[in-house]
């Protein structure tokens, strides 16, 4: 019996494409996953499924449709319905050799049938069709989840779904199943009130019962709700605050204005550090303005080119800059998203310059890069993000240098697989998109942006054939145990480098420092990531940023594939 954890994950609302790339790249490798989460209407055909039962033009009626390769015909999915993925290696037969599918198939129908008997229900199984009952036998015999799975070398993808509280007359515009003649339910139309949170807690409970017999447990959750006080007053739109200076010898620096406290509390993050509070020894940055600090501003000044080093405030800007290396940032110097933790601009985007690539390019060539770093303000007012001003940027780097190396860390391009193609078909030999914190903080810390969509980014770049990055920022309400598992998940999906860095409040409107991570602390993190989790190359320090040492750390792993 493996000892490996089973990784528990209530994700929310996660678009189906996204959670099947999802799937798809965690079923390829060997950690135990259970995904949590609802869909918006989507309907899905098995492999058995037939077109003819399908009785409406899903686009008239706001769904989309999908065919996977699960068993079953036809099923729904939408609101109101939790939906479970089981990604992991099932035991074999008494005995040795394959995969148990009808034992595996019995588990899943019995963490829903014991789910309803703490909710009041009496459910059961009907022979021949894989699913949860009703009634069974009986004249009102109705469904009320539905099981499909797919099991292949041992390893199992797709899994369940159970009517909570989902509106039944999307069933009535199909044939649920295959099955004319059958009937569906959910608990509300039985008469229980539970929330999603509930049902989800007992569905958790029970699948650990089920499916990780003598194997710890690691669940992790995006929060269920977000009002405006889990929110930065940056992210609420007022502004960036007064500008939190470095203190110099120590001294403390005092400031009026926005002080926040209890911005975080429903992700259980209650205050924070004082913007007068003094940053630890390890956190102070001595202003170092060598030549070719002074060279690389110059060449960006005459280029009119914008910096991510300078327009972020990053910490390392005197280190790296003085080494020859800086990140440019495309599409301009506004972000279309506020996060809370992030000094970018977020006024009303600028029109795209398409002489950026160029000018891009003209930089690292006078600048003499072997290894050129590309990142990216959100443009969600773009139809494709920007992501095609990424891939004309990495093109025009090759043309103008041939062999230099290039990484992008891109937006999440709203989810668009079609915008990702494009960046992905442009061949960078490292694709950062970073997680940023772990799953509880995701809707406070950066309201735009979601958990289940960082991974299916990183996922969908693996499939793509990509190098893959990402990073987080530590210091905002986390706990050591929530990054571990946040590794876990990056590693799960086969991203090959992360970054992890301590959070620097950038002015006083952001989201407050929780406290400080120690040297040490980092250094584990490192240690449990590479030796542990299989990452193949952790930088993780107190200011480490996510184009920190970019150029050493891709070296590192491209040369040893």
């Amino acid at each position: 019996m493996t000892n490996r954890p089973l990784n528990i994950r209530w994700l929310g609302s996660v678009d189906y494409d996204e959670a099947w790339d999802l799937q798809q790249q965690l079923f390829a490798g060997s950690a135990d996953h259970l995904l949590l989460l609802e869909h918006p209407p989507v309907f899905t055909f098995g492999v058995r499924g037939k077109e003819e039962h399908l009785l409406v033009d899903p686009e008239v009626e706001g769904a989309i449709v999908r065919r996977v390769n699960r068993g079953g015909d036809i099923t729904f999915h939408g609101p109101g319905q939790l939906v479970g993925y089981p990604v992991l290696t099932v035991p074999g037969k008494r005995g040795g050799g394959m995969a148990d599918t009808v034992a595996y198939v019995s588990s899943i129908e019995q963490i829903l049938i014991d789910t309803l008997h703490d909710l009041g229900l009496s459910a059961e199984r009907v022979a021949g069709t894989p699913g949860v009952w009703l009634g069974a036998g009986t004249p009102s015999e109705r469904k009320i989840a539905a099981v499909g799975v797919r099991l292949s070398r041992g390893r199992s993808m797709h899994g369940f779904a159970l009517n909570v509280d989902v509106d039944l007359d999307w069933f009535s515009k199909m044939v649920p199943c295959g099955l004319p003649d059958k009937a569906v339910t959910s608990l509300a139309a039985e008469g229980i009130t539970a929330s999603m949170q509930e049902v989800t807690d007992l569905v958790a409970t029970h699948a650990a019962q089920h499916l990780a017999t003598g194997r710890p447990i690691d669940r992790q959750e995006v929060v269920w709700r977000q009002s405006a006080a889990d929110l930065s007053a940056f992210s609420l739109g007022q502004g960036p605050g007064e500008v939190i200076k470095p203190d110099r010898g120590g001294t403390p620096v005092s400031f009026s204005g926005s002080r926040l406290e209890g911005r975080m509390t429903d992700a259980g993050v209650h205050g924070g550090l004082d913007v007068s509070a003094r940053k630890p020894e390890w956190m102070r940055v001595k202003l170092r303005t060598d030549p070719d600090f002074l060279r690389l501003k110059k060449v960006s000044r005459s280029l009119d080119l914008v910096t991510v080093c300078e327009e972020a405030g990053c910490p390392n800007i005197f280190d790296c800059w003085n080494e020859g290396t800086a990140t440019f940032m495309l599409l301009g110097e506004r972000c279309t998203r506020a996060c809370g933790f992030c000094l970018i601009d977020t006024s009303k985007p600028e029109p795209v310059d398409l002489t950026e690539p160029e000018r891009i390019a003209d930089a690292v060539e006078k600048l003499d890069l072997s290894f050129a770093v590309l990142t990216m303000v959100a443009r969600d007012d773009l139809d494709d993000g920007g992501a095609a001003v990424v891939a004309a940027t990495v093109q025009a780097i090759r043309n103008r240098v041939p062999g230099v190396g290039v990484e992008v860390l891109i937006s999440d391009l709203k989810g668009s697989a079609s915008s990702l193609a494009t960046v992905c078909e442009a061949k960078p030999e490292i694709l950062n998109h970073n997680i940023e914190t772990v799953a509880r903080l995701q809707r406070a810390v950066r309201p735009s942006a979601s958990y289940a969509r960082s991974l299916g980014v990183l996922a969908r770049s693996r499939q793509a054939g990509l190098t893959t990055k990402s990073g987080l920022i530590v210091g905002m309400g986390e706990t050591f145990d929530e990054v571990i598992s946040t590794l876990s998940d990056l590693a799960a999906v086969g991203v090959d480098i992360v970054t992890i860095g301590q959070y620097l409040r950038p002015t006083t409107n952001h989201l407050p420092v929780h406290r400080w991570w120690t040297p040490d602390e980092f250094a584990q993190l490192k240690i449990i990531g590479e030796s542990q989790l299989g990452i193949r190359h952790v930088e993780s320090s107190p200011l480490t940023r996510s184009s920190h040492h970019a150029g050493s750390a891709a070296t590192a792993v491209l040369s040893d594939p």
